[in-house]
């Protein structure tokens, strides 16, 4: 049976809206409703927040909009350190995934066809057990008592145990163990659509391997780079699982935070003050982001 086609213009309107209709439903949306609870005020109640229309006058709307939740978040130094040490993690944490990921994807890209599928199964295979009981597992290998200090200690390298959970080191662990597939994956995808043809001329033209890698593999590669370090960044960036289960009440991060307010000070308006902020800290990167991909586009 053949299916009668759209009209031209009409059909591509339809297709085009299709996405901008995903997006107004499950982004724009809830990002509203979390803006107007942002501006609303707490209180003791249920929910525990007051609407921030409060009567019709007139034929006008009164609203009663509060901006004290944001300026609490620049007064407090609590929030502001919280931000710094979120990008601090999550950048750091994007680095070292880039540093562990790229080797490899260009491993696995550079395989035996018949190698790729099983050494991507690899990769994809932590996806298949629960994210929670995961993170749960490094709890039982960094602790004093853990794996890691009981091997060391039998083997005679160590005395005592080493103080690893609950650490800065715990948490980079445990992102960078969650989050390195998401680096792994467009990095290989855009590996494997390398023209080995230009390694080949250049080799051909006595470029050294460090060179063809710095001057063709690496520019070429920077899409998957680019696409990689987002899908780790954002992500990391309101992660509340890994700071709270393997760094501790040290671990200051926006997302334990905005835990914090939610369900422990019943404070939904400042939570979603913070909700509101780090969206807007995580849309920078993505605009930088899709403004370098314009560049490459004009430049080709």
């Amino acid at each position: 049976m053949k299916w009668p086609a759209l009209p031209r213009p009409e059909g591509r309107q339809f297709i085009i809206g299709i996405p901008w209709f995903w997006l107004a439903l499950f982004f724009l949306l809830p990002f509203l409703f979390v803006l107007k609870l942002s501006l609303s005020e707490s209180t003791l109640a249920q929910p525990p927040y007051l609407d921030i229309v409060r009567e019709f006058k007139d034929g006008l709307v009164v609203l009663a909009i509060n901006l004290g939740n944001y300026e609490l978040l620049l007064e407090d130094s609590l929030y502001v350190k919280a931000l710094i040490s979120s990008l601090e993690i999550a950048a750091f944490s994007t680095l070292l995934t880039l540093l562990l990921g790229y080797p490899m994807a260009y491993a696995i890209a550079r395989a035996p066809r018949h190698w790729r599928l099983p050494l991507m199964m690899l990769i994809i295979l932590p996806f298949w057990t629960s994210f929670l009981i995961r993170v749960y597992a490094w709890i039982g290998i960094l602790k004093n008592n853990g794996l890691i200090n009981q091997t060391l200690m039998a083997l005679g390298l160590i005395d005592s145990p080493l103080e690893m959970l609950h650490t800065p080191f715990a948490v980079y662990v445990g992102i960078v163990y969650s989050y390195l597939p998401f680096m792994v994956l467009p990095l290989y995808a855009t590996l494997i659509r390398l023209d080995m043809t230009l390694l080949e001329a250049a080799a051909d033209l006595g470029c050294r391997p460090w060179k063809q890698f710095l001057t063709i593999t690496l520019p070429l590669s920077l899409p998957g780079v680019l696409a990689g370090a987002m899908l780790v960044f954002i992500p990391v960036m309101g992660e509340f699982v890994i700071p709270d289960l393997l760094g501790g009440p040290n671990t200051l991060m926006l997302g334990k935070l905005m835990w914090t307010e939610f369900f422990s000070n019943k404070d939904w308006p400042l939570a979603s003050a913070l909700a509101a902020v780090l969206l807007v800290v995580l849309i920078i990167p993505f605009m930088l982001l899709r403004h370098f991909e314009r560049r490459s586009e004009e430049a080709q």
